[in-house]
């Protein structure tokens, strides 16, 4: 039987990433405007809050603990070693899938910068619609573009469960600390990026409903994450800090390798930064109380 923190937890992801996910898929529907500075703003502000949240408590938890006396003084070390690994996976799955899928883009070439210059690159999105008249490659491609969207929303996935796992009594504190902060930034940082997965899929010729269906499951994996860094965290003293420091280490890449480029090329300029400067100050206030 689900024990009841279970279930709040996957209530709680599947409205973060699931629904604001669809959300932001439906508002791409809709309106599909060019918003290109909403969006990098966004972003911004987004993983301004993650680095927050990641950097001054996921990060600093085993840190007290160990103050505390209850893990051994080689914790910082194994705090280092888990985010290293964390980001390091998920470099590797992004390195993966481009070097199968570039090729396939025209436009990219010995020329293209090394990283995505566009949200039709870091989705995949590009790769499903240079397929998009071949049934045969169809398919494949939408799983490509899929398990794309999946790197980022899995680890985030994890930061909630694994934020959860520090708490005593999860249905309790469901609605604060560190675990409901980071669901409601992904929530929002989620809407911008279903924008992002469904404008392409539908210029691409694809109808509506079925792109805002597809961009919905794309939030899915947040789910499967929360679950995967609450058990991991739950087990012992020990496997939570490998859980908090595996997916900080996924999510610093997330936000680093991913959303702020993506936000600075979107729109080539310094408010984007002042936005993420603000976004740290205000995951640290949301944070210390």
């Amino acid at each position: 039987m689900v024990s009841m923190d279970y279930l709040a937890i996957i209530v709680v992801t599947f409205i973060s990433g699931v629904v604001g996910t669809g959300l932001g898929g439906v508002i791409g529907a809709v309106l599909r405007r060019d918003s290109n500075k909403i969006v990098s703003l966004l972003l911004s502000f987004a993983a301004g809050i993650m680095l927050a949240v990641v950097c001054f408590d996921l990060m600093s938890e085993p840190i007290e603990m160990m103050k505390a006396g209850t893990l051994p003084s080689l914790t910082p070390l194994i705090v280092v070693a888990a985010v290293v690994a964390g980001y390091g996976v998920i470099y590797l799955l992004n390195y993966i899938i481009d070097k199968k899928t570039n090729h396939e883009v025209t436009h990219i070439d010995a020329n293209h910068p090394a990283t995505a210059d566009n949200l039709d690159e870091l989705i995949h999105s590009n790769h499903y619609e240079s397929h998009k008249n071949s049934k045969s490659n169809l398919f494949v491609a939408g799983l490509v573009m899929m398990f794309a969207i999946a790197l980022h929303n899995l680890p985030e996935g994890m930061v909630i469960g694994a934020s959860y796992a520090i708490s005593a009594d999860v249905v309790a504190n469901l609605f604060s600390g560190s675990g409901f902060i980071m669901a409601i930034v992904i929530g929002l940082h989620n809407v911008p990026e279903g924008m992002a997965v469904s404008v392409p899929l539908i210029s691409g010729g694809m109808g509506k409903i079925k792109a805002v269906l597809l961009t919905a499951l794309s939030g899915l994996p947040t789910v499967f994450g929360a679950l995967l860094g609450f058990a991991l965290g739950g087990i012992n003293d020990i496997m939570l800090v490998l859980s908090l420091g595996f997916a900080s280490g996924a999510m610093l890449y997330v936000v680093f390798g991913e959303l702020l480029p993506e936000s600075i090329l979107m729109w080539r300029s310094k408010l984007p930064a002042f936005v993420l400067f603000i976004g740290i100050i205000v995951g640290f206030l949301l944070v210390m109380f």
